[in-house]
């Protein structure tokens, strides 16, 4: 399944246009690409961000933003999964540069750890051939992989259960009303956020529980937290 944009007089005009004004056609067209597949394919909400931010200051205007550049733009509108190309088009004209961020919490939560962390965590899982969602990377050097809901409320329970409530694990889980900046936005003014493993039609609509991922995450944020440790030691 796919997406058209525009017809060809759009597509003429957005040739003819300056060098500035094409890229930002371009960038304009991957969001509301993006946007569209999230909403039209995978069965996500969206909502308007803040977008980039430069030497630490929020496009909000918020002198002490508790999360610049990753919160929703004031009054602007959510768009509602099952929004068609046409719905996303029009309404994402409304907010142009704004960031794509995905709440949390309703079709999935999200284990957020440390880049290396869940790199390596990433990579043993393939091998191990555990089911595994979406993963985002980001700039600012964290990884979020895509689970199913409910695992912000369950994971204390799961960590002792585990054997790891006692460790200090550098393994977060957002609650609900909070957000993830998502491809193609720019994370805080820092790159963009990248996918590591892309949704798809299956991984999408049902994620994995957080049990099944959450040892091997836990153990890998245990060994980059002891490596750690171990190099202040010898520096």
């Amino acid at each position: 399944m796919g997406f058209t944009i525009g017809g060809s007089r759009g597509i003429r005009d957005i040739r003819s246009a300056r060098p500035g004004s094409r890229r930002r056609g371009r960038a304009a067209e991957r969001a509301v690409t993006a946007v569209a597949e999230y909403t039209g394919l995978w069965g996500w909400a969206v909502v308007p961000g803040a977008g980039a931010v430069a030497e630490g200051a929020c496009p909000c205007g918020g002198a002490e933003c508790a999360s610049p550049g990753v919160h929703p733009l004031p009054l602007a509108a959510e768009i509602p999964a099952g929004a068609t190309l046409d719905e996303v088009g029009e309404a994402w004209a409304a907010v142009a540069g704004a960031a794509v961020l995905l709440p949390v919490g309703r079709s999935f939560d999200v284990l957020d750890v440390a880049a290396d962390a869940g790199r390596r965590a990433l990579v043993r899982m393939e091998r191990m051939g555990l089911p595994l969602g979406p993963v985002t990377a980001g700039p600012d050097g964290r990884c979020q992989f895509f689970v199913a809901p409910g695992a912000a409320s369950a994971l204390p329970e799961l960590l002792y259960r585990m054997g790891w409530d006692d460790a200090d694990l550098d393994l977060h889980c957002p609650g609900p009303d909070e957000y993830i900046a998502a491809p193609p936005s720019e994370f805080a003014g820092l790159g963009p956020v990248d996918w590591l493993r892309p949704p798809s039609l299956d991984t999408a609509a049902a994620p994995p529980e957080a049990r099944l991922l959450l040892g091997t995450l836990a153990y890998s944020c245990h060994r980059s937290a002891a490596q750690g440790c171990a190099g202040d030691r010898t520096s």
